[in-house]
């Protein structure tokens, strides 16, 4: 029997509650007198699992005792005898759950967004956004409110979803736009049709330079919008003409086609793994072209003009004398002036709302054909965005930075079997994009490979307090000189490091009690224990990529840039 351990647990005496998506263990007692040691559990029912006892959590051939709970389902309460084990109940005790019964792979949605802020969410506590399906997704899910990019810009960061990888690992960004084949053959859609599922993708790819990529290895239905950059016309996306005439804009017909796709899917009898990626609300040529239908929304109901917009905590150019010197030049500090976030806000963010708008209204077709199919109870949706964005935060238009507006973006998970779904939960454990491919492998019961730096999330479904990353390290290195930096985040600390000119510069922040990142502590006496401490973390990242990185694109000689010259 293919065994797949669940979840692991750690336990003293009279500890309950452990959960898996299909089996909770609600009682946990120990009685020392006769050495017995008694679980009560519920599970689905057509679901067996093999509970096993130990006091090593490496070392499962030494199992104390095991069994299986019944194949009907409901509560179960066994006791098993430890009085012939050499396990002492002042020690640890480890409970792992496996799967006996035959697994059923769900199916997987995953929908990709492009410079999406997490404050353009009203699940992201911005009550001045319609986003209702983006944030039914949140409440019949998991929201989760530290979720990183490792490398905040578009092409880096879509390599790494694919790949479960650092930028430095897999290579691919605006410099070098190379994925090699053995990369992609290891990525979250070669392994999942390998496996058996129907693997399909739509909309912006963001990645060049590899035949693979580019006729759709990995995909059983492959219709990317043209080059890396895709398009809001429908008229320049051949694999979305059929859906022209009644969707002219490509938000929505994206939303058309991931109908087309599951019911054909589901026609198949095949489990699958549906990958669509918005351009929206990403600018093209310098303007956000939103779909006409939504022109009327976000309109002051009186005067009939754009409703005015509440500015982020840390809007305009008086808070950017706080960042680094080298920071303030280049296009992205340019458009916070040519683009209008400066002069005529409302004007300037309204066009990038209503573009969000498009992508809640293909979500809704989404889901609607979910139900209509009658799978939604087994279907895995996973909504992100590629990199966060600057709307005039630190008086930036801007991504590929470090700041929190940039770096962190939206992420929520619905798994309808996972025992925390409709509660309305958060998550506040350190996650990434790295974690993306290896979670949707781990849904899928496929094996994660070794090549991959990502965890699975799907423990933190079931426990969002435990699990996650220590440290996330993210990475600015595009072309710009005025972007270059690296970044570490732990816990609630963030540190970062631009080795720029006209000289280095270091930042701590607590984000805890400074979210807005506006009081630098790193030259504070009263936290010199915590600089050194965080300048090893980031010491250990800046290495990682020296002594990890593809000798090619420049990479090796970035790792080296990153050398911490201060003090």
């Amino acid at each position: 029997m293919n065994f797949k351990t669940l979840v692991i647990g750690m336990f003293g005496v009279g500890a309950s509650l452990l959960a898996a998506s299909d089996l909770v263990v609600e009682q946990v007692d120990y009685d020392a007198g006769t050495s017995s040691l008694t679980l009560r559990w519920s599970s689905a029912p057509g679901e067996s699992f093999d509970i096993q006892v130990s006091g090593h959590l490496e070392q499962w051939t030494g199992v104390l005792a095991s069994g299986v709970a019944a194949d009907g389902g409901g509560s179960t309460t066994r006791t098993f005898d430890l009085s012939q084990s050499n396990w002492n109940s002042e020690d640890r005790l480890f409970i792992r759950v496996c799967r006996t019964s035959p697994f059923t792979p769900p199916n997987i949605v995953f929908l990709l967004s492009d410079d999406q802020a997490t404050y353009s969410l009203r699940c992201y506590g911005n009550d001045e956004m319609i986003t209702p399906e983006q944030d039914r997704i949140a409440s019949d899910g998991m929201i989760f409110d530290r979720n990183y990019v490792t490398s905040p810009h578009c092409m880096p960061a879509r390599g790494t979803i694919f790949s479960g990888m650092h930028e430095y690992k897999h290579g691919a960004s605006f410099e070098t736009a190379n994925f090699t084949p053995e990369i992609w053959n290891n990525s979250y859609p070669t392994l999942l049709q390998n496996a058996g599922y129907r693997t399909g993708f739509s909309g912006k790819i963001g990645l060049e330079g590899l035949q693979e990529i580019d006729r759709g290895d990995g995909f059983d239905v492959y219709a990317p919008g043209p080059q890396r950059q895709s398009s809001y016309t429908m008229a320049n996306i051949p694999g979305l003409a059929q859906y022209a005439a009644e969707f002219p804009h490509a938000t929505r017909a994206l939303g058309a086609w991931g109908r087309d796709f599951i019911s054909s899917s589901v026609a198949l009898g095949q489990p699958f793994c549906m990958s669509i990626s918005f351009k929206a609300p990403h600018k093209e040529t310098g303007t956000h072209p939103f779909d006409p239908i939504f022109a009327n929304d976000y309109l002051d109901p009186v005067t009939g003009s754009t409703m005015s917009f509440t500015k982020p905590g840390n809007f305009g150019r008086d808070f950017a004398d706080l960042r680094p010197p080298q920071s303030r030049s280049g296009k992205m500090w340019d458009r916070f002036v040519t683009w209008g976030y400066q002069d005529d806000y409302d004007n300037a963010v309204a066009p990038y709302y209503r573009e969000i708008l498009g992508i809640d209204a293909a979500i809704k077709m989404i889901r609607d054909e979910l139900a209509q199919q009658g799978i939604a109870d087994n279907t895995v949706i996973i909504y992100t965005s590629d990199n966060g964005y600057l709307l005039g935060s630190h008086g930036f238009a801007a991504k590929n930075y470090p700041m929190e507006e940039a770096s962190r973006t939206p992420l929520m998970i619905y798994d309808p079997r996972a025992v925390t779904s409709g509660q309305q939960m958060r998550c506040k454990r350190l996650t990434a994009n790295l974690d993306i491919a290896p979670t949707i492998l781990d849904l899928a019961g496929v094996d994660i490979p070794a090549n991959m730096d990502g965890l699975s999330l799907v423990p933190l479904l079931n426990d969002p307090t435990t699990g996650g990353h220590d440290q996330v390290a993210i990475y600015c290195k595009a072309s710009f000189e005025n972007q270059a930096s690296l970044t570490v985040v732990s816990n609630d600390i963030k540190y970062s490091y631009w080795w720029g000119s006209p000289a280095p510069v270091e930042e701590l922040f607590d984000l805890n009690n400074d979210p807005l990142e506006i009081n630098n502590l790193a030259s504070d006496a009263n936290f010199a224990g915590l600089l050194n401490t965080m300048r090893a973390k980031y010491d250990e990242e800046q290495q990682a990529w020296v002594q990890n990185c593809v000798q090619y694109g420049g990479y090796p000689g970035f790792g080296n840039n990153f050398v911490r010259t201060i003090p």
